[in-house]
């Protein structure tokens, strides 16, 4: 989950909304991502995906078997759909997601019927930095927009 903070750190440094994620395989880190939706004019860029693509790419192959998914916050229901399709064994979170997570919050996406694919989920995970790290940076944007 640090190197998965680090990653936030990378995407915040860009304006980026600091969530980062790291796809581990057998003790090996396969792929690491940030979210660069902004910065990379792209809907679906959010950490996970980012991650997702970067393994797939190192491994050659789209199916990600046995991989676990580390990542600061609560993944969406996009990102749980590609964890799936992708056959990621385990994702493990930091920080709950109220508004959009698809795991534990909003809804259990990945124990949808007539999925072929389960993931395990572990939460809370250094929970209380990888809040921290979405909190302040909300913060300081909410700060930013009411003095101008």
């Amino acid at each position: 989950m640090r190197l998965a903070l680090e990653q936030a750190a990378l995407g915040r440094a860009l304006n980026e909304v600091p969530v980062g994620a790291v796809l581990v395989l057998d003790g090996l880190v396969i792929g690491a991502g940030y979210n660069r939706p902004i910065t990379g004019s792209d809907p679906t860029a959010h950490a996970e995906v980012v991650a997702l693509r970067a393994a797939a790419t190192a491994l050659g192959n789209y199916r990600l078997t046995g991989a676990t998914m580390y990542v600061t916050v609560e993944p969406c229901l996009m990102c749980v759909g590609a964890m799936v399709h992708a056959r990621v064994a385990t994702v493990v979170y930091g920080a709950t997601e109220p508004k959009s997570g698809a795991v534990t919050s909003m809804t259990h996406a990945h124990e949808l019927a007539g999925l072929n694919h389960r993931l395990d989920v572990v939460g809370g995970v250094l929970d209380a930095e990888c809040r921290a790290v979405i909190q302040e940076f909300f913060r300081e944007r909410r700060t930013a927009i009411r003095q101008n």
